[in-house]
């Protein structure tokens, strides 16, 4: 503690107008989306620049004092906590979009920048930003490269780090550097970026982001297909993808998912009787040729393409989308505190894996629902505590999470798709990577950040 007076001193000074030092502020800053995980940092400093980023990195480093990264805090591993105390480094206030270049396809900005936002900037040029993780409308775009994020289009567009062509960032020492640009092939040096890329705040402060787009599609149409169980879902899915039809979403939602977002969100939703649903979205170059390939699609599931729902409007798109991005919510809706993991197996590993898996967990007696990414095999796994006592939840919890991550192990997966490691899955990651590759990643943090400031208790 007594590091922290003489750096907020002097923070005070080079910054003044950037710290928070009131505590029911810092109560705000002190969670993120990560169920029952809480901490106080000592101060927040709210930058406004890279400069302003550098300056408070020297002097933490000098003083070997924590500085806990932060974008939108929608994370769920626990990322944005400052679990090791210290000061939070706000990006919120670095939220511009600097550039939609159309010329090059690239699209310059700022950490804080909320990644609807970013879409919605290039839809205006009639340009795609893809990456479309569920809290898109909440979350910043560096949170999405510091976890490498995800989404629905994952499977035909790919993730974040797909379209990262650039980065500035600062070092813990203060230095500033840009690795890539507007560029969108580089085979100079180190793929600094793509290492960056998925650290989680542990190697550097990014506060510029190059991000590649590509030319809207011209139509697209929501489908919502029911089949009888996941198992048929799952089936489908390998079916699609053999006859050479890569929909730009497919979504998975066994029938409990349908149920709690229902009842959450207080409307109906389509083929809610159904033990499972695929979500697609089908593009073309017009609205014939989206409908001819659903036909082509309905013919690869062998499915009656009367069953399946067709959103005919922007309100039922609407509908559907909100229903699937609103399953977390639902979900919390029904039971406050939940185990929720996101492990990633082959596709065709899907459902055998969560057969299993419903299976030992009916044999504790808990609750689950799931739901994911079909396309690219990220499946979220949601266990409910209900009305255990919360000492028998915590017991049994370590076990439950190295059971679910040994399982997903076994069928060729590892234990996160998208949400990262964080604090909450640090203890886990020896069962995914060998003893080799996480001295390699101790050494390549070392490099980084010789003193070990940034972002502390997270991965390792």
């Amino acid at each position: 503690m007594s590091q922290l007076v003489p750096v907020i001193e002097k923070l005070q000074q080079i910054l003044p107008g950037r710290l928070v030092l009131d505590p029911e502020v810092l109560e705000t800053y002190a969670r993120d989306e990560t169920i029952d995980l809480c901490a106080l940092p000592a101060c927040v400093v709210r930058a406004r620049s890279a400069q302003d980023v550098a300056a408070v990195l020297k002097i933490c480093n000098e003083y070997g004092v924590a500085v806990t990264p932060r974008g939108a805090g929608t994370g769920v591993t626990g990322g944005a906590v400052a679990v090791a105390g210290g000061i939070v480094l706000s990006m919120e206030q670095m939220n511009r979009i600097l550039e939609i270049d159309e010329h090059n396809l690239i699209a310059v900005v700022e950490p804080g920048a909320i990644t609807a936002d970013i879409q919605k900037a290039a839809l205006r040029h009639r340009l795609l930003y893809p990456p479309d993780p569920a809290s898109l409308d909440t979350c910043s775009i560096g949170g999405n490269v510091a976890e490498n994020a995800g989404g629905p289009r994952a499977v035909k567009y790919g993730i974040t780090g797909h379209y990262v062509t650039g980065l500035e960032f600062a070092l813990a020492d203060g230095s500033i550097i840009t690795s890539g640009g507007k560029y969108v092939k580089n085979a100079t040096g180190y793929n600094i970026c793509g290492i960056l890329t998925g650290s989680e705040g542990t190697l550097a402060v990014v506060t510029k982001i190059y991000l590649r787009l590509v030319p809207a599609p011209p139509n697209s149409i929501d489908v919502l297909m029911p089949f009888v169980d996941l198992g048929a879902a799952v089936a489908a899915v390998s079916a699609l993808l053999h006859s050479g039809i890569v929909p730009a979403t497919i979504e998975f939602m066994e029938q409990d998912a349908i149920t709690f977002v229902a009842a959450h969100l207080g409307q109906d939703m389509p083929c809610a009787d159904a033990g499972a649903h695929l979500l697609l979205q089908v593009e073309g170059a017009s609205q014939q040729a989206c409908h001819e390939t659903l036909e082509a699609i309905a013919a690869a599931c062998a499915i009656e393409e009367d069953s399946i729902f067709v959103a005919q409007t922007a309100a039922q798109q609407e509908r559907l989308w909100k229903g699937r991005r609103s399953i977390r919510e639902a979900l919390r809706a029904e039971s406050p505190i939940f185990l929720a993991e996101d492990c990633v197996v082959p596709r065709g590993e899907i459902a055998a894996f969560l057969a299993g898996l419903k299976e030992y967990l009916q044999t504790l007696a808990l609750r689950s629902v799931m739901f994911g990414h079909a396309g690219d095999g990220n499946v979220h796994i949601n266990v409910f505590k209900d009305s255990l006592p919360a000492e028998q939840w915590q017991a049994m919890l370590s076990d439950l999470k190295r059971e679910i991550y040994r399982r997903a192990i076994e069928h060729g997966g590892t234990i996160t798709g998208e949400h990262g490691i964080g604090c909450i899955r640090r203890d886990y990651l020896a069962m995914a990577k060998s003893p080799e590759e996480i001295a390699l990643y101790r050494r390549i943090k070392q490099a980084f950040d010789p003193r070990g400031i940034l972002n502390p208790g997270k991965i390792f």
